[in-house]
């Protein structure tokens, strides 16, 4: 009696018992939605780039060792600032971070207006490992060597160009210094991306470019491109028999780049802790290393702690490379 009384017809029973069937349905999958995390992982760089190439090695990984969902997000301009000061904005909550390389601190030496600072806006969350670059010309240059290309700018003062992933970029950096440190002139050609200016060195449109291990290892066999030398202090085991710029002209000189995931500051410890702890984790996996290989990247871990560490290092030294190259971005 009391349901006939509630719902005296019933098809308008059934109609409630839709209605609220669909309801509950919505409202679960709501509560799933709203329980999934996203973790943004800006990359301060175009689609290509070191950074970029390395994010989409290990951000599905990453997701599964985290339970959560990794993106990568593309936030080129003005050599990788543009990017980074949207993660110096956003939350401290351990969703959005960085991957950061050496660029990160030689912005703050090379422009002299910066919307965030590198060292206090942002945290040290997880180390991924170090990489390098190659410094490649035209095969029809005729230059053999980093002596070569010294002595060829020296003859030609202001005469040879080189290109870059744009200005403030490491590899602009890497061959101002190299030219600071062998006291030659030579003219910056910026580009948007190391892919672009890798494209204008296989056309024989610029003379030298200074480019990471991953834009250059394709090159090693293109009969249009020479590679001169590998930029660290020891050959890289990606291309061993490729001689250091120091072993092949200009004694001393070393330029490579760290690696590693940043967040804003002030995002907890317990929340990088356990960032770092996923990483880790992911980077241990051999399939995940062999990926980074592939693409010239060292892979390695530190804790939290030994990372900010080395951050803290690197701001220094930092400053004493580009004084030394003496490049100012106004």
């Amino acid at each position: 009696m009391a349901s006939s009384f509630l719902f005296p017809f019933p098809s308008q029973r059934r109609r409630l018992l839709a209605a609220a069937t669909a309801a509950a349905v919505l409202a679960a999958l709501s509560g799933t939605v709203h329980a999934e995390r996203v973790i943004r992982i800006v990359v301060p760089f175009g689609a290509g780039a070191t950074q970029d190439t390395v994010a989409r090695t290990f951000s599905n990984e990453l997701g599964q060792a985290l339970g959560a969902t990794v993106i990568v997000d593309n936030r080129a301009g003005a050599g990788g600032t543009v990017g980074t000061a949207q993660v110096a904005r956003a939350a401290p909550d351990g969703n959005t971070l960085v991957l950061a390389a050496a660029s990160h601190h030689l912005a703050s030496h090379l422009y002299a207006r910066l919307p965030y600072d590198p060292v206090k806006d942002f945290t040290g969350v997880s180390f991924l490992g170090r990489t390098g670059y190659v410094v490649g010309v035209p095969a029809a240059s005729g230059i053999t060597s980093i002596a070569d290309l010294i002595a060829k700018a020296r003859a030609q003062p202001g005469v040879l160009n080189y290109a870059s992933a744009g200005n403030g970029s490491a590899s602009h950096l890497a061959t101002a210094s190299l030219a600071a440190q062998a006291g030659v002139q030579l003219q910056h050609i910026p580009f948007k991306s190391t892919g672009d200016a890798t494209t204008e060195l296989l056309a024989g449109r610029v003379q030298v470019v200074t480019g990471a291990t991953i834009a250059m290892l394709p090159l090693r066999s293109d009969p249009r491109v020479k590679l001169l030398a590998y930029s660290g202090t020891a050959r890289s085991r990606f291309l061993p028999d490729l001689p250091t710029v120091a072993e092949s002209g200009l004694p001393g000189y070393a330029f490579d780049s760290w690696l590693g995931l940043l967040a804003p500051a002030g995002t907890p410890p317990a929340e990088v802790g356990r960032i770092n702890t996923a990483v880790r984790k992911v980077l241990a996996d051999p399939v995940v290393q062999e990926r980074l290989a592939r693409v010239g990247v060292e892979a390695g871990t530190l804790s939290a702690a030994e990372f900010q560490q080395l951050l803290r290092d690197d701001a220094e030294a930092a400053g004493r490379t580009v004084r030394a190259a003496g490049v100012r971005i106004e």
